[in-house]
């Protein structure tokens, strides 16, 4: 075990043995939601064999699945063996759960796809851990309907299933309908759930909250078809306090892992923008920094909110581990130079050309008005917008407040300055001469 995890960090490792059970990690990380387990410390004292099910239902997956492997990497780090199972066919079904209307059946070859770029992602969040990666069509794509009907279907009861929420409010008086395909779905989850004890002694699940319900009837599927006992626990899912929604992938503004769909750019952007507020929790779900580096950095934030290290610290742990420590440095010389903390003129080419790319950019004159500019690069849509914010000092010129009226020689570094309104990158832009 240690041979394994040294790869991983030793350190973390040995002081994690050290100091917390797996349970009390669970509860200090904030993961735990529900569970069939009646005393969570039970989990220290048995090592399972442990399965959690990523959907395929995008390209790629999300900060929300993020941490959902996070959670599992707790238990595979503290012994547990790991089965991540990506649903090859019950993505072609679709849960509906949380849905409001029927899913409109995918494309098989597009969820093939999906299933090659989810395995990916969980390889790299996982490298270093050891798992088994497993896909549900390879047991399901040739069942037989009448043996799956007596055999498995037997057992669910259309009681408990038709009281569960998201199926009384789709087939209620005001609710859009549901298929009996989307209806299957929790009885082919459970049948993963029987096939997986079968094969590789699967005795827990992992899922998030609002799994719950299809979790429970792997459950009762194997204490009913083999008279054993299986367990359950869901992790809450991570809601972005600002808005209220889950991180998920139907979701508008969805975080992806895959740096086509959101920039690593964007990604780092997103954790550097979270608010004081969750930064906290964030750093305890979506990083494997252990209670004492947290705490140091919690206790210097709160100190000294206004350098934001808990949203440094944050962005950069989470984007290490999902683009590459090339890939974090590059995005932390990139803001640094555009909060000012250094010279924009020190960017090389290839990080100025990400500037271009993520920012807006124009090419203007060293003495031209700064009302102009802020025209230009579109962070005032009017003379009168542009004059407001110069006069309210919400205008600043590499990270120095200014109400000047015009650019300068001395403004430009290596021919380039940043203009910025207000006190987020989110409204900068990139000047650079002609």
């Amino acid at each position: 075990m240690l041979v394994l995890c040294f790869f991983c960090g030793l350190r973390y490792t040995l002081w994690h043995m050290a100091t917390m059970t797996l349970s009390q990690e669970l509860q200090w990380r904030g993961f735990i939601n529900q569970t069939t387990i009646t005393d969570l410390a039970t989990l220290d004292k048995h090592q399972r064999t442990f399965y959690h099910g990523y959907d395929a239902s995008a390209d790629s997956q999300t900060v929300g699945n993020l941490a959902a492997m996070m959670f599992d990497k707790i238990f595979i780090r503290h012994g547990y063996k790991a089965i991540l199972l990506v649903g090859g066919s019950t993505s072609l079904i679709g849960d509906p759960g949380g849905k409001n209307e029927e899913r409109t059946l995918p494309d098989e070859a597009a969820i093939a796809h999906n299933i090659r770029q989810a395995e990916i992602q969980i390889k790299k969040v996982m490298t270093g851990q050891k798992f088994t990666l497993v896909n549900n069509l390879d047991w399901t794509k040739d069942l037989m309907v009448l043996p799956f009907l007596r055999d498995i279907g037997k057992h669910f009861s259309m009681t408990p299933l038709i009281q569960r929420d998201y199926i009384a409010n789709r087939i209620g008086a005001h609710g859009a309908g549901l298929s009996y395909a989307e209806f299957s779905y929790t009885i082919l989850q459970g049948y993963d759930y029987l096939h997986l004890f079968d094969k590789f002694g699967v005795t827990l699940q992992l899922g998030g909250s609002d799994q719950w319900g299809n979790c429970l009837s792997g459950v009762e599927l194997i204490r009913k078809a083999r008279g054993e006992e299986a367990h359950v626990v869901t992790h809450n899912l991570v809601i972005d306090k600002a808005t209220g929604i889950k991180f998920g992938k139907s979701e508008d503004g969805a975080i992806w892992l895959e740096a086509s769909k959101t920039t690593v750019y964007q990604f780092y952007q997103f954790w550097l923008n979270v608010d004081d507020e969750s930064v906290g929790s964030y750093l305890k779900i979506f990083t494997e920094l252990d209670k004492d580096e947290i705490g140091q950095v919690m206790t210097e934030f709160e100190q000294k909110k206004a350098h934001r290290l808990a949203q440094k610290t944050l962005a950069y742990e989470v984007t290490k581990l999902i683009h590459g420590k090339d890939q974090v440095d590059k995005q932390k010389r990139i803001v640094t130079a555009l909060f000012g903390e250094s010279s924009i003129g020190e960017l090389n080419e290839t990080e100025i050309a990400t500037v271009r790319e993520e920012v807006p950019h124009v090419q203007l004159r060293e003495d031209v008005p700064i009302v102009d500019a802020l025209i230009k690069t579109g962070l005032a849509s009017s003379n009168s917008e542009a004059r407001e914010f110069r006069a309210a000092g919400a205008v600043y010129v590499n990270n120095v407040n200014t109400t000047k009226e015009h650019l300068e020689a001395s403004d430009f570094q290596n021919g380039r300055l940043i203009l910025r309104r207000g006190k987020t990158l989110r409204n900068s832009a990139l000047v650079e001469k002609p």
